[in-house]
Formats: structure tokens, sequence, C-alpha cells
């Protein structure tokens, strides 16, 4: 019997610590100061120009989809059969079409044949889940990508760090969606973000967080536009669009700076163990043939080489 639990809560004492000290010394809890000290070191990690900090990883996904919508209509997003439950409603709520495009065996995303069969007129994006830990992505499939104009979404939720010729995903599309739920690479205990190096979806982005109000805006000149376009309205109570109260607070930013300054010696022994992990399991029962280069492992991967219930029952029970 392994009795290995499924996940564990990774965070430590000195997490709390720092939180604690927060508490005695501040009086302001909700989204503010840390939320952008936080923001700041995220994108400066993971090298994008914006980052909007978020309640969760879903939520991260479901404004991405809602700017998608405004900023380049509602139409069929590509997506793949293994990715969590929000990569899904989140497309479907948005007004999106989902189209399901099969994954390879060797990264568990959506393999480059099916992502290129599957786009048409009616493709408005692909939005790739980077799963457990591995890189997703080809160069030849960002070329066909960025030939056919098509806009690249990145789930990265559960992959921080991942790349792609030393490239970390999550930087390579348009936008890229990250959870800091408590048993992933780092937490904040709940938590997500939105990255994206274009200026208006970041705009955007920042809006649908906060109740779709412009005044959250960064954007001087955008604000000053909608003023001037609703002169009978006062700009502070201005809701541009239909958005959500996703915000997070000071105190999962706190957390989260801390774990960030750990994440690549963690991620370092996750690369360390997921190796000698694979080099104990029996490559003619077990799938090993994983693509390795840039992966930072999330979980320990028990894929049979060959159907075989009774085992897969004796495994699952395990």
């Amino acid at each position: 019997m392994l009795n290995i639990p499924l996940m564990h809560n990774n965070i430590l004492p000195e997490d709390k610590e720092v939180l604690i000290d927060f508490l005695r010394t501040s009086d302001h809890f909700t989204n503010g100061p840390k939320v952008r000290e936080f923001e700041q070191a995220w994108s400066e990690w993971l090298g994008v120009k914006h980052t909007v900090f978020v309640n969760s990883g879903a939520s991260a996904n479901f404004i991405t989809m809602a700017v998608l919508r405004d900023l380049y209509g509602a139409g069929e997003v590509i997506v793949p059969p293994i990715a969590w439950s929000s990569d899904i409603s989140s497309v479907l709520a948005a007004g999106h079409t989902p189209v399901f495009a099969d994954v390879s065996l060797k990264n568990f995303a959506m393999a480059e044949k099916e992502i290129l069969s599957r786009i048409t007129d009616k493709t408005r994006a692909v939005f790739l889940t980077h799963v457990l830990g591995f890189n997703g992505l080809g160069e030849n499939l960002l070329r066909e990508l960025e030939k056919r104009n098509i806009p690249l979404i990145e789930d990265v939720c559960e992959s921080h760090g991942a790349t792609m010729n030393g490239k970390k995903c999550g930087t390579f599309g348009l936008a890229s969606n990250f959870s800091f739920y408590y048993a992933h690479h780092m937490s904040t205990i709940e938590g997500g973000t939105i990255c994206t190096n274009d200026d208006r979806f970041y705009q955007y982005c920042r809006l649908y967080r906060s109740h779709g109000m412009i005044r959250e805006s960064t954007d001087e000149k955008l604000k000053q536009e909608v003023a001037e376009k609703y002169p009978e309205l006062r700009p502070e109570f201005l809701f541009l669009v239909p958005g959500y109260n996703m915000r997070s607070t000071e105190l999962n930013a706190v957390i989260g700076l801390n774990q960030l300054k750990r994440l690549d010696a963690n991620n370092q022994k996750r690369i360390e163990n997921f190796r000698l992990f694979l080099e104990h399991l029996d490559g003619t029962k077990y799938y090993t043939d994983f693509q390795m280069e840039g992966t930072v492992n999330y979980a320990f991967i028990v894929l049979l080489r060959n159907p075989d219930s009774l085992k897969f029952q004796k495994l699952t029970d395990a």
C-alpha cells in the first residue's frame, strides 16, 4: 500500500511568520500596495510586461476569455480534452464555442497537427494547457499561429517555470494564466494571475477584475476618452464592461512574495525528483517516454503503457 496523498499544504512556518508580521503592522488588507508589489515581482520573474493578480487561476481563465471576446469577437476556441474544468467553462461563459483537439502522450498537451487541422475562419484563439509541468509548445506551432494571425492563450496553472528553448512558458502568447492554489509549484493559498505584453489586453483585464470600473485602468488616455463619451456620469462610477469582483488581497500577495523567493530552488528539486522517479519505473509496463526538456513536473505520472484493467484498479486503490 503506497498511501501517497494527492497533495499537501506547502505553506511553511516562515510564510506564516511574514503574514503575522504584516497583520501586526498594516491596516490595509484588500487589493493594494502588496498586490502591486507581487504583480511586479511576478512579471520580472516570468519575463512579461504586465501581470494582473486575481483570486484564482479559474478567475484568470474567465477574465481572459471575456477580454478575448471583447477585443477579438466571439468565435471558436481550440481547447484540450486534458485540462481543468474552468478552461472549458470560461470559454462557454464568454460566448465562445470550444473545439477540442487531441493530445500527445509525450507532454499531454494538444498535438500540433490536431490544433492546425481545427483552425477555421471562426477560430478566435488556441487555448493551450501546459499540463503537469510539461512544455506544450513547439516552434513550428508558434510560427503557424503567427502566420494565420491566431492568438495563443497559455494555461500555465500547473507548470510554473516550464520552458521552451530556455524561455518560460507563459511568455509566448497574447496572454497566459497561472494558479497559486495551495498545492501548486508555489502558493498564495488561493490566487492566480493573467500575464500579457499587450497594453490593451492588460487594461481590460484590470477592468474585469473589479466590476468593470473604468477607474481601475492605469491608462489615463482611456479613462479620459470614456469620461468624455459619457459626460453626464461621474467618471469614478463608470462601468465599461460587465466585470466581476475577482480581486485578491494583500494577505495572499504577502505569502506569494515570500514563496516566490524559493520557487526556482523548489523547481530544481522537482526536476531531479521526477527524473529519479522515471528511472525507477519499468518502461515495459509504464509509459516513460515523456518530453523532458523544459519540464518542471507538477506530479509523479503513472501511465500504463498498455490497457490493463486489473493493474489499473490496483494502482488507483493503492
